[in-house]
């Protein structure tokens, strides 16, 4: 039995790029690929333009958080602060979302299941499982966090990844499980067999927790941050240009890019591909991206979603759910949230929603093509 599996660790689904110089100018693709080893903290400083309130300088810093490579780009007149960034990741992960942590609230939570009683809960994981959840009704399940012990059964993301038994997968599957998940005044309730997993939405967690920390930093200018497949833009450069943030191509593996979205201001994009997590037995590939109907990877004729949207945990928890649900579905969704994105499906077609239209170039234009949304 031949199994390949892939366990880089990229800054995949986007990449930084950096400023438009002027109109038409392509962008330099700064990104690079990190393998899961990479424990080094790469700390750059760079002396930018002067403000009425000092002196801009950028600071860029990248290291491991949340399980995934997280880059930190922040233009400020102060100091550096990129390690306390790294902190705010690492507590949010810790302290509300890894489920690995013993001492986590959502480990604590799933060691109550059965329990009728439930367990008290902090008012912000309460709000974390809610918005959650609420993309889980509306996506009719194509988001489902109760979906742990089937992610594991696969272990995609461990050493040993393998093809469950059907019946295996069967014996845990719980049809639209989400729905038996109480959570209600700082206390939530879960039945048995039932595990909660925020892998899904925890990396766009991570940039809201992120932008609340930029917010209470007046001095801080503009910053990018990549969380695994979730970037944050916020604010400005010195020079007022735009930030441009790249879709990988999912037929390089994340390798390259095949378009790069021209974005302004504060925005949270996610992305999800079959290209990201996967590894391959008897000639099948088997990605990361579980149907919560089947327990397997979902077949939905996308190979990438890109979310645009107004917080983190909503572009992340998009991207998933549409991927589940394909391009007509997905659509549907996105408009539901007043979200924008790009699909790219299996035969190399790319759709924007209109409120990307002008804001996405194709540079790949020889393998993929970009067609109309159908209204």
């Amino acid at each position: 039995m031949k199994q390949e599996c892939c366990k880089k660790i990229r800054l995949w689904g986007i990449i930084f790029l950096t400023s438009l110089f002027f109109a038409g100018c392509q962008a330099e693709d700064t990104s690079g690929e990190y393998e899961q080893e990479t424990t080094q903290e790469d700390v750059q400083t760079e002396k930018s333009q002067s403000t009425d309130t000092g002196e801009i300088h950028s600071y860029t810093q990248s290291d491991i958080a949340m399980g995934t490579i997280v880059t930190s780009n922040i233009y400020t007149t102060g100091e550096d602060v990129n390690s306390e960034i790294f902190d705010v990741l690492k507590q949010v992960e810790n302290t509300y979302i890894s489920w690995r942590e013993e001492d986590s609230e959502i480990a604590r939570l799933n060691a109550s299941a059965g329990n009728e009683q439930g367990v008290e809960i902090s008012g912000k994981l309460e709000e974390m499982l809610q918005a959650t959840l609420d993309i889980s009704e509306k996506s009719s399940g194509a988001l489902d966090p109760t979906l742990g012990k089937i992610s594991r059964l696969w272990d995609i993301d461990g050493e040993n990844p393998r093809v469950p038994a059907q019946e295996e997968i069967t014996s845990l599957l719980k049809a639209d499980g989400y729905k038996n998940v109480f959570c209600e005044n700082q206390k939530a309730v879960l039945p048995a067999d039932i595990s909660i997993d925020l892998g899904a939405v925890g990396k766009g967690i991570g940039c809201d927790e992120v932008r609340s920390f930029l917010e209470n930093h007046q001095e801080i200018t503009g910053a990018v941050i990549s969380v695994g497949g979730s970037i944050l833009t916020y604010g400005a450069k010195e020079n007022d240009s735009l930030w441009g943030v790249a879709i990988t191509d999912p037929l390089s593996g994340g390798e390259n890019y095949m378009g790069v979205l021209y974005l302004e201001g504060e925005n949270y994009v996610s992305t999800s591909g079959d290209y990201e997590k996967y590894f391959e037995q008897d000639g099948v590939r088997y990605h990361h991206i579980l149907d919560p109907k089947t327990g397997y990877p979902a077949r939905s004729g996308l190979t990438s979603v890109t979310i645009v949207a107004k917080n983190g945990l909503l572009s992340d928890g998009l991207s998933t759910a549409c991927f589940v649900l394909g391009l007509e579905e997905g659509m549907k969704l996105v408009e539901t949230y007043n979200a924008e994105a790009i699909f790219i499906d299996t035969d190399q077609n790319v759709y924007a929603t209109d409120g990307l239209q002008d804001k996405f170039e194709l540079t790949s234009k020889e393998t993929y093509h970009l067609q109309e949304l159908q209204q």
